[in-house]
């Protein structure tokens, strides 16, 4: 039985049509969650419009990528602190996001194997579009999810910080 007390999905992320969440609380602060997925890559976002640029930037790298013979592979390494890109082959950290950077994750309305989510970096004050897709829109949504839980878990741990 977990110790942290979490909204349903239904009420954190009003988009999601399911009861439950995925993972005990604990997995997200613990350990991770960790999903293989295909990098399409990251574009400038020059005019945040929230999911809708999110979107955007899926339909363009989709395009970009639907001739390249070969798309990295890596693992996106999820817990309430942020995402951590992996290369699946030699197991370097490629990038991570705090959880604090991120917004906007979605998934692609037209391929909905497809998916995204915003950052804002730091230095710069740029956001960036990162670009994923897998083989599964099962596993898609998965990952959707987890997302939508990492931050949940992060939302209710600052509550409790602040009791």
């Amino acid at each position: 039985e977990s110790k942290l007390t979490l909204r349903p999905p239904s009420l954190a992320a009003p988009y999601a049509p399911v009861q439950n969440w995925q993972h005990q609380p604990e997995k997200l602060i613990f350990e991770s969650c960790g999903y293989e997925a295909n990098y399409l890559g990251s574009m400038l976002i020059k005019d945040l419009r929230g999911t809708e640029s999110t979107q955007d930037a899926c339909a363009k790298m989709r395009k970009s990528t639907e001739h390249m013979k070969k798309i990295p592979t890596i693992i996106l390494s999820i817990t309430y602190k942020g995402v951590k890109f992996i290369d699946a082959s030699n197991k370097n950290v490629i990038a991570e996001h705090e959880i604090r950077n991120i917004s906007c994750a979605a998934q692609d309305p037209e391929d909905l194997c497809t998916f995204a989510y915003i950052t804002k970096d730091l230095q710069t004050s740029h956001h960036y579009c990162h670009v994923f897709s897998t083989v599964d829109v099962n596993l898609t949504y998965e990952i959707i999810l987890t997302l939508g839980q990492a931050f949940e878990v992060a939302y209710q741990l600052a509550l409790q910080a602040q009791r």
